[in-house]
């Protein structure tokens, strides 16, 4: 069923389990879902200090399924996905016939003949739709497979550590399982996809399982692992610790008219010409979507996200500027309600994890 804006909102598998824990709930892309449990400082700070525990099951999960999946994802996708191995995933975007972002997705490939893509939950049918469009003439099946699934992730430092001692939770070969690599787990009977991916710049996995299975194994990774600091999380950690990484959101860094030029480590994401960057601020006070970057008082930019960096210290902010001001080190400033206050242009991402949690 499609979401309109006069939809009541979506719920997850794991509502009783979040109103038990007190949290405060949102509508965010029609579904109703968890801010924050205690404060979002407090969980960005155990994601980047031990783990956090998110409820992800707005994600939308669509299986391409056949003998011409991967040649159905190269003609659909930006990047060609036929190469990938077995147990490999990668990064990748969808385009309009005019090259803006119709959603940047993660596809993961499951088997000889299939695929998961995993997509925005606010571009869920813009998503499927295209596939399922692009894929007309190719033996494949695109399947919207979202609300069969509940998506739980654990990210941080401690990530693994705590999932080896989950009672009951057998992931044969989590041993060598690298980042951007899935494999199939059990879950006291329950078929579990666990990927080494995430979205916050932590080592993390991500749990696919069957919503009847997601209160207990929810329960049973939160409980393990509250000794060693895990804590619940919600969106508010989730879009400060993915800024800080330097990850683009969709209706953020990416939509229809932001284009991508290049590949690899050199590629960079444009918007009417201007290029986006990061910047670093100083003080207290942080610049925020929408605000305007000025250099000599002229309009030369504008903010996509920002927030003071709960791990640095200091305002941060992705934004699309000029791109004769794209080089790292040029001093702007931002329309801070009124107040010019400085920033300087940097390299992204703003936060790398440490080595030790490499």
């Amino acid at each position: 069923m499609t979401q309109t804006a006069d939809s009541p909102p979506l719920h997850t598998p794991l509502e009783a389990v979040h109103t038990a824990l007190g949290v405060s709930f949102t509508d965010f892309a029609g579904w109703r879902m968890p801010v924050s449990y205690s404060s979002g400082l407090a969980e960005h700070a155990a994601v980047r200090a031990a783990a956090g525990l998110f409820d992800l099951s707005h994600m939308a999960e669509i299986a391409v399924i056949g003998p011409q999946a991967a040649a159905a994802l190269d003609a659909a996708l930006a990047d060609p996905v036929s190469g990938i191995a077995n147990g490999r995933a990668k990064y990748t975007l969808l385009e309009n016939g005019e090259g803006g972002i119709l959603d940047d997705l993660i596809v993961y490939r499951t088997g000889d003949d299939r695929f998961l893509v995993v997509a925005n939950a606010g571009n869920r049918h813009v998503v499927a739709d295209a596939l399922r469009t692009r894929a007309g003439g190719f033996d494949c099946v695109v399947e919207d497979e979202t609300d069969d699934i509940a998506l739980i992730a654990l990210q941080g430092p401690l990530s693994e550590e705590i999932l080896r001692n989950v009672e009951g939770f057998e992931i044969p070969e989590l041993d060598g399982l690298g980042y951007y690599r899935s494999t199939s787990g059990d879950f006291r009977g329950h078929g579990v996809f666990v990927a080494r991916t995430g979205y916050t710049g932590e080592d993390g996995f991500e749990f696919s399982v069957a919503p009847e299975a997601a209160e207990a194994l929810w329960t049973a990774v939160l409980e393990t692992g509250e000794g060693s600091g895990l804590k619940p999380a919600g969106l508010a950690a989730r879009d400060t610790l993915r800024l800080e990484a330097g990850m683009p959101l969709y209706g953020h860094e990416l939509d229809a008219t932001t284009h991508r030029e290049g590949t690899g480590r050199t590629a960079r994401l444009v918007r009417d010409g201007r290029v986006l960057v990061g910047l670093a601020g100083e003080g207290r006070r942080a610049g925020r979507a929408g605000y305007a970057v000025l250099r000599a008082g002229d309009a030369v930019g504008e903010i996509t996200s920002g927030a003071l960096s709960p791990t640095l210290g200091h305002p941060i902010a992705m934004a699309f500027v000029d791109a004769a001001l794209a080089e790292p080190g040029t001093a702007l400033t931002v329309d801070v309600r009124g107040t010019e206050l400085p920033v300087t242009v940097v390299d992204l991402p703003f936060y790398r994890r440490p080595k030790e949690h490499a």
